[in-house]
């Protein structure tokens, strides 16, 4: 009995992922995919930055109860203002003129939870990194979780922490370590890696797995009378190319956030993440398959399929 519940339960499973297909829209809105790489490309053109900042839409909306677009709802209880999205999530007006392209070719058909997923693949694929087909058939949730949202994966945790929270949705540590190469691309707020530097009374020591030749530039840039918004490129050396520099970086002790450095050398890392860092560090299409697979996984948390949810009009907003 408990053999034929197992085998149930997994079946269940495939029935679900097979609910996301490559070809979901290829009648009901055979445009999408070029629309939506137009919409992208226009925005990255206008800032480039633009391309990390869908990325992480993407990435902050599954680990909150699956990828359903919640993070997009307006409203004072909302997962973007939460603490981690709060100043921090940004593209919302993109998203907006791509939901309004595609409603243009193809009216109340695709969701935002699917603009979401192809957004993020076209920002990786146009900042010079690898492709896949996106898994599509997504539905928009009707609610947000802003406890949930509270509870992202932090540039302050410890590496268990990580784990941990990635293990909740389904990633494992391969997938840990490749999707955090999405810092490969992207900016910092001095809020989020100042506690690594030396104290601006100058009797403080930096954090020493911090390559102490990074510390000069990173405290002009984050002056101590700053409010702490102000940035600096994750990667120093390729900012706006998407490559494995990162985790050459992290070898080096050039990763920015603690949450990224603790990947290499918190004690942790040495039967965990620090052989596959060096794997990635060495090998980039390693680190591109991997990221594809762990972005495939990632984007397959909890989707709304079939009835459930909505095909919301405005990302921002349920359905009246």
């Amino acid at each position: 009995m408990k053999k034929f519940v197992i085998i149930t339960f997994l079946m269940l499973c495939v029935v679900v992922r097979s609910q996301l297909s490559a070809d979901f829209y290829s009648k009901s809105c055979p445009n999408l995919l070029s629309v939506v790489r137009r919409e992208v490309r226009n925005a990255i053109k206008l800032e480039m930055r633009m391309a990390a900042s869908l990325l992480r839409l993407h990435f902050h909306d599954c680990f909150v109860d699956g990828c359903d677009a919640s993070l997009l709802l307006d409203g004072s209880d909302g997962e973007k203002f939460a603490a981690p999205n709060l100043n921090s999530a940004r593209g919302f007006e993109v998203i907006d003129t791509i939901k309004n392209a595609v409603e243009s070719s193809c009216s109340n058909v695709v969701s935002c939870a699917d603009i979401l997923a192809i957004a993020a693949r076209d920002s990786v694929l146009l900042s010079g990194g690898p492709t896949w087909k996106v898994l599509l058939g997504r539905r928009d949730g009707l609610v947000a979780n802003q406890s949930g949202a509270n509870n992202l994966p932090s540039p302050f945790d410890s590496l268990d922490a990580i784990i941990a929270k990635f293990a909740v949705v389904g990633l494992n540590i391969t997938d840990v370590v490749a999707l955090s190469g999405a810092h490969t691309i992207g900016l910092a707020r001095c809020a989020l890696f100042s506690n690594r530097l030396t104290n601006f009374s100058g009797t403080g020591a930096p954090d020493s797995t911090l390559d102490s030749s990074l510390i000069p530039s990173l405290q002009a840039a984050c002056p101590a009378n700053s409010d702490g918004n102000n940035t600096v490129a994750l990667d120093v050396k390729s900012r706006d190319l998407f490559d494995n520099q990162y985790f050459v970086n992290l070898v080096n002790g050039r990763g920015i956030l603690q949450s990224d450095q603790t990947l290499f050398s918190s004690d942790l890392a040495l039967n965990t993440t620090k052989s596959i860092v060096q794997l990635y560090s060495s090998n980039p299409a390693v680190f591109f398959g991997d990221f594809v697979n762990a972005m495939i996984k990632m984007g397959d948390v909890r989707p709304l399929t079939g009835l459930d949810g909505e095909i919301r009009k405005n990302c921002r907003v349920v359905n009246s």
